[in-house]
């Protein structure tokens, strides 16, 4: 029992020499902190700062443009399915015109010109269904394309945020060690400076870095759904032809 009292009362006493100096001015608030930044730290947190928008007008841009395509493909895909379930080629792609951000309404519109088109030129049977899958195909892949604009921006910003962030760390503890060599003294004033800059650079990656993962992660899933809907859409639209060609 007396060892660990002894062990208690010289833990207490070195906290207190520890914290008892005049580290406890020091100014620990966020604006604080920013002041008393050193020129490294400042760079690194000037970098994360510009990553930061950069992946927040990223998502704010592929938020709005999936959310367009949702919206008008859900509009047109009655619309075109009942042009089409009455026969009316021209009809339909004139309704699919009207939908410039609907993926389904691109791949839609590029399938029937291509069979029109073949239909009126071509004398070799089946091509206008083969010229229609080559169309289609292309069109998927713009789009797929065109939806994927920007995420390996998010994935390069989620995955080097947190190094850049150390490597602000980095410097923070070498200044906390410098400090302390300075002042030849443990106290927290001779390291408090280089490891709130440390944390203050580790915290501020971390919280650029996992924003864009997650969003980056549920962007990948959208285009994944993205592409099976227009997967399936060109098959029921080839289905489609062939009906149309075994009629005559």
């Amino acid at each position: 029992m007396t060892i660990v009292l002894s062990q208690l009362y010289a833990a207490s006493t070195f906290a207190l020499a520890f914290f008892n100096d005049e580290g406890a001015t020091l100014d620990f608030t966020f604006m604080g902190m920013i002041r008393n930044l050193g020129g490294v730290a400042l760079a690194v947190l000037v970098v994360l700062l510009i990553m930061s928008i950069w992946s927040i007008a990223i998502m704010v841009e592929r938020f709005l443009t999936y959310n367009a395509a949702k919206n008008q493909s859900r509009e047109f895909a009655p619309k075109v399915a009942q042009a089409l379930k009455q026969a009316k080629i021209e009809d339909a792609i004139g309704i699919s015109e009207k939908y410039k951000k609907s993926h389904l309404a691109m791949v839609v519109n590029a399938g029937l010109q291509e069979f029109r088109a073949h239909q009126l030129t071509s004398d070799i049977p089946g091509e206008e269904i083969d010229a229609s899958k080559r169309a289609l195909q292309r069109a998927e892949a713009i789009k797929v394309s065109e939806f994927k604009r920007g995420l390996s921006g998010l994935a390069t910003i989620g995955s080097t945020a947190p190094f850049v962030g150390l490597f602000g760390t980095v410097f923070g503890i070498i200044n906390a060690f410098q400090g302390m060599k300075s002042a030849e003294t443990a106290g927290i004033s001779a390291v408090a400076g280089g490891i709130a800059e440390a944390l203050f650079a580790t915290a501020f990656g971390l919280l650029v870095a996992v924003p864009a993962v997650w969003l980056f992660n549920y962007f990948t899933s959208k285009v994944d759904n993205f592409v099976v809907e227009m997967e399936n859409s060109s098959a029921e639209l080839i289905d489609y032809f062939l009906k149309q060609r075994a009629k005559k």
